[in-house]
């Protein structure tokens, strides 16, 4: 069934269904309606179709109370650390790896992304799939799109990928679910990054990103390879400072402004890197006082899936906390 039956289906149900205000509002709005002016125009969709489906849509307030306060501006590392690197995420990053050890090294073949790090990113995101989010992704993106000012124009370009995206893939719109931001499956992809990095792994002609460990594993791969990834290159070191005068550069920016080199002119104490390498220090607070890390380039590409030092920091973490579990269990297996 195409989109087009789909959503005129969905319309059919609609005009015989009791409508709520939180259903009727979206689509009787006169910003929705230029919204969907614009879609027709540049897109072709149908207008009626499309002023049926924003008639099913949802206004949350907690999506609207949730992007409000996330993690990443809220906490201090040494409580971001507490929730995601800790058991018992690192067994079951474990178990994920034993069970898709095969698809981890065929996408490392492929990609040059080392399996801890792909395992991590899952774990970090949805305990490897267990956690993938209960919100429409409709819901999340109109209610984002026309009810969230601060960030507006970035979730209503996110809800036209989300439409593209749809109708690319002969789904219904209504069915997807993911996290408040509209972040879907395994890795938690925006509609923009599936439709530019997701993969058909196994080669069935479908991207599922939602069930599909495969697929989940090969597209996470895929949008760090894109993003930069050098394969077996180091991404965080733990540095010292010499004074206290490089602090005044922690945490400056998530871009690539330094040199190893340079930093180490400012007094920071790190172990055997290039001085040509790019670099940015940062400052973590743990509960006795801040701790200092170098970020390389591999860091910064963690921080493209997720803008935010600490989650950069803590996807490197667990991934080594991971490979060391597992290590240790084949270790033990073997005497």
């Amino acid at each position: 069934m195409n989109i087009a039956t789909r959503l005129a289906i969905v319309f059919g149900l609609t005009s015989l269904a009791l409508h709520s205000s939180a259903h009727a509002d979206y689509a009787e709005r006169a910003d929705v309606q230029a919204y969907v002016a614009e879609l027709v125009a540049e897109h072709g969709f149908d207008e009626a179709e499309l002023l049926a489906l924003f008639g099913q849509a949802e206004r949350k307030d907690r999506i609207l109370e949730s992007i409000a306060r996330p993690a990443e501006r809220t906490l201090e590392w040494h409580e971001y650390r507490q929730i995601f690197v800790k058991e018992p995420r690192i067994s079951q990053g474990v178990a994920f790896w034993n069970e898709n050890e095969a698809i981890l090294n065929r996408a490392e073949a492929r990609f040059g992304v080392e399996p801890a790090y792909v395992v991590a990113i899952l774990g970090v995101e949805t305990r490897y799939g267990r956690i993938t989010g209960s919100y429409r992704v409709l819901d999340a993106l109109t209610t984002l799109a026309f009810d969230y000012p601060p960030r507006a124009d970035f979730f209503r370009r996110e809800l036209t990928e989300y439409l593209l995206l749809a109708r690319e893939e002969a789904e219904d719109p209504t069915t997807f679910t993911g996290s408040y931001a509209g972040a879907m499956g395994y890795g938690q992809f925006i509609p923009s990054s599936y439709r530019a990095y997701a993969v058909d792994f196994d080669d069935d002609g479908s991207r599922d990103i939602w069930a599909n460990e495969s697929d989940a594993i090969g597209s996470v791969a895929n949008y760090f390879s894109r993003h930069g990834w050098k394969p077996g290159e180091r991404v965080a070191v733990p540095v010292t400072l010499a004074d206290g005068s490089a602090d005044a550069v922690a945490n400056e920016s998530l871009n690539l402004k330094r040199t190893v080199g340079e930093l180490t002119g400012m007094g920071v104490v790190a172990p055997d890197l290039d001085p040509a390498a790019p670099a940015n220090l940062y400052r973590m607070m743990q509960e006795d006082g801040p701790e200092y890390w170098l970020g390389l380039n591999n860091f910064y590409v963690i921080t493209r899936y997720n803008r935010s030092r600490l989650y950069a920091l803590a996807v490197h973490e667990l991934s080594q906390a991971i490979a060391a579990a597992r290590e240790a269990g084949a270790a033990g297996a073997a005497e």
